[in-house]
């Protein structure tokens, strides 16, 4: 016996610990649940290479992070893209069958992942413009597809606003012939067409992170290339912003919050590494944003998940229920 079991095995156990997780979450306070991404290997890829159009493919090499590189695992879009169907609409399901009172929250890659990092091919779409039309028209789908499975609070994750950002692939970008400004008023109008004539009762907000990878990263650079689009013309109503390095930058580029319904989650508690912040320094850093967004609008989390990949951050799993324990009792201490 080597240990191999069937794909009915692994979605029992699969199951089993999605409950046991979801219960600890709810001892936490958090009022928000998720699966973890449990059946996930990968943050994006799982869900990418499950719409019409794109496959997966086995590339020649990972993805570069510092020091680090990923499993080689790549998409490819190899017909015109739609949404049909996809198995994480029945993922969501059970999730929001064991929520209880709890909301359930479903994260997805934002639509900007696949032009990021799939590869299209040849003769598939010869029309930037086509291609970013029917991506959008493929995630207004996917979006209505949860909210029918009863998903009120969908969030899109997106490490292509970090890649705007970095001064270094802005550079790079411009080298190739490609202007970044451009790619910048590019993704902010496919996810707003993704998103418009949502339902008034679905929450969608957006998290954004400079790469994480076995407790590494991947970009550098603070948001300020990036901020008027992003919170000012990107139709959200909330941003999950990490904030736990100087490799983000400072809290200037919130000034061009504008909305007074738009929530901006500091992400200070690093999901990196396991020792637990100084809590007044987290709530002097909160202060320090509130400068430039009203206390009330802003909100408390981790920089980004403990595991975008199968492979995990360098913490244990006691570490990670310590770090959410730590942001609750600060967000609890900041908005008594």
């Amino acid at each position: 016996m080597n240990g191999d079991i069937n794909a009915e095995q692994l979605r029992d156990i699969e199951n089993q610990e999605i409950k046991r997780i979801v219960e600890k979450q709810k001892e936490l306070g958090l009022n928000a649940v998720t699966d973890g991404e449990l059946r996930r290997s990968w943050w994006h890829f799982d869900f990418l290479e499950n719409l019409d159009g794109v496959e997966r493919f086995e590339a020649n090499s990972g993805l570069q992070f510092q020091n680090q590189e990923t499993k080689a695992r790549g998409i490819k879009v190899t017909g015109k893209l739609d949404f049909s169907d996809h198995p994480m609409i029945e993922d969501f399901k059970f999730l929001k069958s064991i929520a209880g009172e709890h909301c359930a929250k479903m994260t997805i890659p934002s639509p900007s992942m696949l032009r990021l990092r799939g590869d299209i091919q040849q003769g598939i779409y010869n029309d930037p413009e086509e291609f970013m039309h029917d991506l959008a028209n493929a995630y207004k789908k996917a979006i209505r597809a949860f909210y029918d499975a009863g998903c009120h609070y969908l969030q899109l994750d997106d490490t292509a606003w970090a890649f705007l950002s970095s001064e270094e692939e802005r550079e790079r970008m411009r080298s190739q012939g490609t202007d970044p400004d451009e790619l910048i008023a590019l993704y902010a109008d496919t996810i707003n067409k993704a998103v418009e004539d949502r339902p008034d009762n679905l929450t969608i907000t957006m998290h954004i992170c400079r790469g994480n990878f076995r407790s590494t990263w991947m970009y550098s650079g603070g948001y300020e290339p990036v901020a008027e689009t992003l919170f000012d013309g990107i139709n959200v109503d909330g941003f999950f912003l990490e904030y736990d390095s100087d490799r983000a930058g400072d809290f200037n580029p919130l000034r061009f919050v504008k909305r007074k319904d738009l929530q901006i989650v500091l992400g200070l508690v690093t999901s990196k590494h396991s020792d637990l912040e100084n809590p007044e320094e987290v709530k002097q850093r909160i202060n320090e944003a509130a400068h430039f967004v009203d206390l009330n609008q802003l909100c408390l989390s981790p920089q980004c998940g403990f595991a975008s990949t199968e492979e995990g951050n360098i913490l244990t799993e006691e570490q990670q229920w310590a770090k959410l324990r730590h942001v609750v009792e600060i967000a609890q201490d900041v908005w008594k």
